[in-house]
């Protein structure tokens, strides 16, 4: 099976699509700021999670899927800071952080199968 078939990847996936459309309204300005560090957060989710699940181990699996978790809590607080300084309109956020909660809730029950 590949990490393209796994749900938590795909989750991923849509989240960094998501998260390069909200950006997309950003000031021009932010483009090397929190635009940048978003999006690069946001595909480091997807990309630990599938550079993880190309490892040898379950172990290392794990591994990445922390990583990308810790990329995920990263992306929270920028998104939470660009709603704060208003970059663009503040209902906006909410749909894009509550996918945050839940692609989180994903990786946390992920990882607790995996240790089982």
């Amino acid at each position: 099976m590949s990490y393209k078939n796994q749900f938590v990847w795909k989750r991923a996936v849509q989240l960094s699509v998501n998260c390069y459309q909200i950006t997309k309204r950003f000031p021009q300005s932010e483009l090397y700021g929190l635009t940048n560090q978003i999006r690069r957060s946001s595909v480091s989710v997807a990309s630990n999670i599938a550079e993880g699940y190309g490892r040898r181990s379950k172990q290392e699996y794990i591994q990445f899927l922390h990583i990308a978790l810790g990329s995920l809590r990263e992306l929270d607080t920028q998104l939470i800071i660009a709603k704060e300084v208003e970059l663009t309109d503040k209902t906006l956020f909410q749909p894009i952080m509550n996918e945050v909660e839940e692609m989180q809730s994903i990786l946390v029950a992920t990882l607790n199968k995996l240790k089982e």
